[in-house]
């Protein structure tokens, strides 16, 4: 199972003009609902003035969660060829933005189909697509004297120390990539074991 995944780095712009309307995209990095519920509220009232501010979204390391809104346009010639191109890049954690500035001339199906992928597609260009791993995070417990185990442990699977508090009971948050963390999780209870030393592991 793949433990990596491929999302943007920044903030991007395209363009598109066609027949005096203007396609303005922004390609732009996200994690959750609700911060793609604020960005999207930010740029409706940034350009309260356009015609239509139609967006697509992919999040989910695998890619599963996705939505795509045509905002008043045409079904299917906005939202749909905008999430085209997330998927043509295989991109997740990545939401679309489209402005339209209506140019007075109607561009009809296939018009809006190219221009929303058009300046989907710059805006993607325009970026910087970057693997990510996967990661789990978890807590690690234990008492003082386990210690020179513990950091044994973490300098030989080399996870990423988030937080750590060495006091009688020390705690270690550690995030590592997915498809390391068993092992990292079986030696440390092993150590335990062999140490006799309390332990307590907890998965966030």
């Amino acid at each position: 199972m793949a433990d990596t995944y491929l999302t943007i780095s920044k903030i991007s712009e395209g363009l598109y003009k066609e027949k005096g309307s203007k396609f303005l995209a922004f390609a732009i990095p996200v994690r959750t609902i609700d911060e793609i519920k604020a960005i999207l509220e930010e740029k409706r009232k940034a350009f309260h003035d356009a015609r239509h501010v139609c967006y697509a979204y992919i999040l989910g390391p695998e890619g599963k969660e996705f939505r795509a809104n045509d905002d008043g346009e045409p079904s299917g010639t906005a939202g749909r060829p905008m999430l085209g191109i997330l998927q043509s890049y295989n991109l997740t954690y990545t939401l679309l933005i489209i402005v339209r500035y209506f140019g007075g001339t109607k561009l009809g199906t296939s018009g809006l189909i190219n221009a929303y992928k058009e300046s989907a597609n710059d805006a993607i260009v325009n970026n910087e697509i970057i693997e990510k791993t996967i990661d789990k995070m978890l807590v690690v417990k234990f008492e003082y004297p386990f210690l020179n185990e513990i950091m044994k442990i973490v300098k030989e699977e080399e996870p990423t120390i988030i937080n750590q508090e060495f006091e009688m009971e020390c705690s270690m948050t550690l995030s590592i990539r997915q498809r390391d963390y068993d092992r990292l999780k079986n030696k440390l209870e092993q150590a335990a074991i062999t140490q006799k030393s309390i332990l307590k592991i907890e998965e966030l």
